[in-house]
């Protein structure tokens, strides 16, 4: 990497994601044409994704994972392989230990997301994360991102927005400006002292990301029925 500060997305998806249709080439355009210039891939519980675009995108990849623990989801970053789902939050985050990774939290306190971690279970990790999301791009509720970000101040936890992008529409809504890194742990001090760059995508994106989920069943279905 240059010596220039880089806008680095933490947030994203692929068509690896069950909800999510990106391809390498609509990513590398979208990307190229909204300034970003590395991308954290963080599909829903594989890394099929991630070590894709590391190798076809032409800027740099952070090897991540969005994994779902019992009490919701959390992000590892800078990770050598697949993390498995359904563990307990702590087990998820000794996971991400185990691989010298970051620990995420994404859209902690969205109370219209399932998939949110909450104030208990994020109390229950609260000395082990390294990193609070503390504005979403897909949080419909401003008061959302406000809690995340007024846990992170009371905290003193390092903070990040990810577009936590599923469609075209969506790449490059959050990016964070960053002086390059040389390991995670510099990438950490860097983004401590980061530019943090937000805005909410549409909100029929919830919408199409739903409809992308429903096809990927039933061609999932389909496919086992017919033998595809």
């Amino acid at each position: 990497m240059n010596s220039k500060r880089l806008r680095v997305e933490l947030h994203s998806h692929t068509h690896a994601s069950p909800d999510s249709r990106l391809s390498a080439e609509t990513i590398t355009r979208v990307n190229r044409e909204r300034g970003i210039d590395v991308v954290a891939v963080t599909d829903h519980n594989t890394m099929d994704g991630a070590f894709e675009m590391a190798e076809r995108l032409p800027f740099p990849v952070i090897l991540g994972e969005e994994i779902k623990s019992t009490e919701g989801d959390i992000i590892g970053l800078f990770l050598s392989h697949e993390i498995p789902r359904d563990m307990s939050p702590a087990e998820t985050v000794a996971a991400i230990r185990e691989q010298n990774g970051l620990v995420l939290a994404p859209h902690p306190f969205d109370g219209l997301r399932r998939s949110a971690l909450g104030r208990a279970a994020v109390d229950s990790i609260v000395d082990d994360i390294d990193i609070l999301e503390v504005f979403n791009g897909r949080t419909l509720l401003r008061r959302d991102n406000d809690a995340a970000d007024r846990y992170a101040d009371e905290h003193g936890l390092i903070k990040s927005v990810g577009s936590d992008s599923h469609l075209a529409a969506e790449i490059g809504h959050c990016c964070q400006s960053m002086r390059p890194w040389d390991d995670p742990q510099d990438f950490l001090a860097s983004l401590r002292e980061a530019e943090l760059h937000a805005s909410l995508a549409p909100a029929w994106v919830h919408l199409g990301s739903s409809l992308h989920a429903y096809l990927t069943k039933f061609e999932r279905r389909f496919r086992r029925l017919t033998g595809a």
